[in-house]
């Protein structure tokens, strides 16, 4: 029964919570990511696979992989495939049984129910029932983690959920496009107004990006990395006994992985 054939769009840090569950429970997911993945959460997303060859995240590693053909090795060593494929085009090929868009892009960028007979979306951007069969809930609060068969997810507000009384303050934006310095990376403990990173923009000047709160960081985007005016950097946890939290699979990803095996195992049983 773990023989079915699951593809996971995204590899971001709640993607992969999702794979490491359906991982756990033996399932052998395939990962399609982006070229140039952009995760905030580097330490517990698989995704960095893309640049560096291989990403571990709680025992479960994840390989870059070239062709499908390169997959079934991969599986066989108990790891996790991970194909840059951002339009998906391989499911026509390697039709699986089940398709989960966790790309969180907060729209749909390409996943429609005829992918596989059960389809499965997170977040806002999808209507269960006409894009795919069943949308999960992201947004933190009593209905996290609901599965949601007809109708859409709540819309995305832009506020960061609530940590210790901090919500929007937690998320720093780039204030201006150009590429990215890492100052103080993952897992540093900063003041507020500290410099935890500069950019360098086109015409050569540095701007400094300070912190918004004291605390942790608990997200920063890669070194090098190119950003537009406005696009997100960094997370702070203010929470600054949280250091373990860096490096592991956080809460919400947890519960919003539960529901999706909820949903695979739902679809076993109907089928075996």
């Amino acid at each position: 029964m773990q023989n079915l054939r699951i593809v996971v769009r995204g590899g971001g840090d709640l993607a992969t919570g999702v794979i490491h569950r359906l991982w756990r429970a033996g399932f052998t997911p395939l990962v399609l990511e982006c070229a140039h993945p952009a995760a905030i959460r580097r330490q517990v997303a698989l995704c960095e696979a893309v640049y560096a060859g291989k990403a571990t995240v709680e025992g479960m590693t994840g390989v870059l992989i070239h062709s499908l053909s390169e997959a079934v090795a991969v599986w066989q060593a108990g790891q996790v495939p991970v194909l840059v494929d951002a339009s998906a085009s391989c499911v026509k090929i390697l039709q699986p049984d089940i398709v989960v868009d966790a790309i969180i892009a907060k729209k749909n960028l390409g996943t429609t129910m005829d992918m596989a007979p059960l389809t499965i979306a997170l977040g806002p951007g999808f209507e269960a029932g006409t894009d795919v069969h069943a949308v999960v809930e992201t947004k933190r609060g009593h209905n996290l983690g609901r599965v949601i068969t007809k109708g859409c997810a709540a819309p995305n507000s832009g506020i960061p959920g609530i940590i210790a009384g901090y919500g929007k303050e937690r998320v720093l934006h780039a204030p201006v496009a150009g590429v990215l310095h890492i100052v103080k990376d993952i897992g540093s403990f900063v003041e507020k107004g500290q410099v935890i990173a500069e950019i360098k923009t086109a015409d050569g000047a540095v701007v400094a990006v300070e912190a918004s709160l004291t605390g942790i960081i608990r997200g920063m985007i890669r070194e090098g990395f190119p950003v537009t005016k406005g696009f997100k950097i960094a997370d702070i946890d203010p929470r600054q006994e949280e250091l373990a939290n860096c490096f592991t699979i956080s809460d919400k990803a947890r519960c919003i992985a539960g529901s999706v095996l909820e949903l695979v195992c739902e679809f076993m049983n109907k089928v075996n």
